[in-house]
């Protein structure tokens, strides 16, 4: 029976550039989902309007899970023996998802948080491709993952028409 070291595992010698690829994925991923809670608090919050309370509240709910996914991505960069970056690594990415010149402005909030789902969902499937048949439990915690961005895209993408109808 072959030892970790020769093995198809990831963990494997042998499968270090793969590992080092998925790694730099899940750096990306991590990143977007700090700065995606950071967005989500300042909407949730600088939101106004009778209109604007449900997607402030689904945000605010939003900022948990993402939070989640962060710290889920942080864990595994570390157990495939990366090191999870600091924060003056930071580059922000998400312009889209900045305060709106109005606090009423629902509208652009919503487009910028579809804006942020769509962008995770490409980074998602980027890392599942990677991992295809070489790390099943990054590939497996992602694919989970996705569904939560796919559902978070899809309440948005509702909201999104009742303020187009």
């Amino acid at each position: 029976m072959a030892g970790i070291g020769q093995s198809k595992d990831i963990l494997g010698t042998n499968n270090s550039d793969q590992r080092e690829k998925i790694v730099n994925l899940l750096t990306v991923a991590y990143w977007m989902e700090i700065e995606t809670v950071m967005n989500y608090i300042q909407a949730s919050t600088n939101l106004d309007g009778v209109r604007a309370e449900e997607i402030a509240e689904s945000l605010r709910g939003d900022v948990q899970e993402e939070l989640a996914h962060a710290q889920r991505f942080a864990q595994r960069i570390k157990d495939l023996y990366g090191t999870v970056p600091g924060s003056a690594e930071f580059s922000a990415e998400q312009r889209f998802l900045q305060p709106p010149q109005k606090s009423t402005d629902v509208v652009s909030v919503i487009k910028g948080v579809m804006e942020a789902e769509k962008g995770a969902l490409e980074q998602y499937n980027k890392i599942i491709e990677a991992c295809e048949g070489v790390d099943w439990v990054t590939q497996d915690m992602v694919v989970a993952i996705l569904e939560d961005e796919q559902n978070h895209y899809r309440t948005f993408e509702s909201f999104l028409k009742e303020y187009e109808d």
